[in-house]
């Protein structure tokens, strides 16, 4: 098996894991996009080789230049420069693992130059589903699941012949740090304490999502588009091991399960070499070990944002893209403590209000219902 890869988001935490997995198997890198990291791009594009880099930040990308003026790769910037490694010839597989909006032209840029994508990046889906599985369609690629609940749908949905057979998906969440909190507990916690991940090592902001089960609701969108399935037909268990990844049933009513340790490199290698199974750099799972498996009803009342989100799927349109682009806004402001914890869902719900459910023909009247969102947080919170 020979891939090339061409992998959007280098330098965060799924990034250099996808490196660790092409590292161990041997996969060409064709192209690395970072958004202003250039002292790891630069490790990177030094080890892994290929022919370009681009680097989302402008004077960022000046400096990486000039650190790489004496190798042969070339450097391009800005959303430009992150649809052209998205886009470039000589990739089998475009890997989106950037945080945030940034993601959805570049997921575009790919389906369009007719490049499989394993997907990483949750707001792709969320915002802007409709527009991206028409495409995908349309140019005959895939949208392979990065996400470990998403892979855990996507693996067991493997030996099953036909769609309808299938009545639920239940997808786990680890309940984050906060777990078995009240609404009223809630209400001072910093944004030090919402960093502080049980289970899984991410990035700020979807670590503050997985703190607000907002990470959850997000899912739950993804799960809809990616599988063609109704939210009523999507479920959300807090399973604290994060050991089962997620579930399917079946009409029958029999479940089936994808189990592992809690390592994003099962899903990154399987979402790469699907529809192949190689060996893995991560531990081996022991069920002796773990001996027990716990799993609870999630809090929708101490929790808000996961319901927010079922209220936004179904409502659909460019209700999501408005949700989406608010809480990205309203988690920036937690983190640099400028709000409260229990201000995320509020600011959050208040935009999708203002949202009219229309339904987006082109990637800008997402980009514009996101902004919109965005500015209309930062307008109404008390700085």
């Amino acid at each position: 098996m020979i891939k090339n890869i061409s992998l959007l988001g280098s330098t965060g935490s799924i990034g250099t894991q996808t490196l660790e997995v092409a590292r161990m198997h041997g996969f060409s890198i064709c192209a690395l996009a970072a958004h202003s990291n250039v002292k790891l791009l630069e490790e990177q594009i030094r080890e892994f080789k290929p022919a370009l880099a681009a680097v989302y930040d402008e004077d960022a990308a000046r400096d990486l230049k000039t650190r790489v003026h004496d190798l042969p790769v070339r450097v391009v910037s800005g959303m430009d420069g992150l649809c052209e490694a998205a886009s470039i010839k000589e990739a089998d597989i475009v890997c989106n693992a950037v945080v945030g909006m940034v993601g959805l032209l570049p997921t575009m840029a790919a389906v369009s130059a007719k490049k499989d994508v394993a997907l990483a990046n949750k707001e792709t889906l969320v915002a802007g589903g409709s527009l991206v599985m028409q495409a995908a369609q349309e140019n005959g690629v895939r949208i392979l699941p990065v996400d470990s609940e998403h892979s855990a749908i996507f693996q067991c949905l493997q030996g099953c012949p036909h769609p309808s057979a299938v009545a639920k998906l239940i997808l786990t969440a680890s309940g984050g740090p906060f777990f078995g909190k009240s609404r009223e507990e809630l209400e001072n916690v910093t944004p030090q304490q919402a960093l502080r991940h049980p289970n899984w090592s991410m990035g700020a902001k979807v670590t503050i999502d997985s703190a607000t089960m907002m990470n959850k609701g997000l899912e739950i969108i993804e799960a809809s588009w990616l599988f063609s399935m109704p939210v009523s037909q999507i479920d959300v268990v807090v399973h604290r091991e994060s050991i089962v990844h997620s579930l399917i049933e079946y009409q029958d009513y029999s479940v089936l399960a994808q189990l592992g340790v809690p390592d994003m490199r099962i899903p990154i290698q399987y979402a790469i070499t699907w529809p192949e199974r190689l060996p893995s750099p991560v531990k081996r799972l022991s069920l002796t070990e773990l001996g027990t498996l716990s799993f609870y009803p999630p809090d929708e009342h101490a929790f808000p944002c996961l319901g927010l989100a079922k209220q936004a799927i179904q409502q659909g349109g460019l209700v999501p893209a408005a949700m989406n682009g608010a809480n990205e806004e309203a988690v920036k402001l937690f983190l640099s403590e400028k709000i409260s914890f229990l201000q995320i869902p509020e600011l959050v719900e208040a935009a999708m209000k203002r949202q009219a459910p229309e339904r987006p023909t082109t990637p800008q009247q997402v980009l514009a219902a996101d902004q919109n969102a965005r500015n209309f947080v930062l307008e109404n919170t008390r700085l």
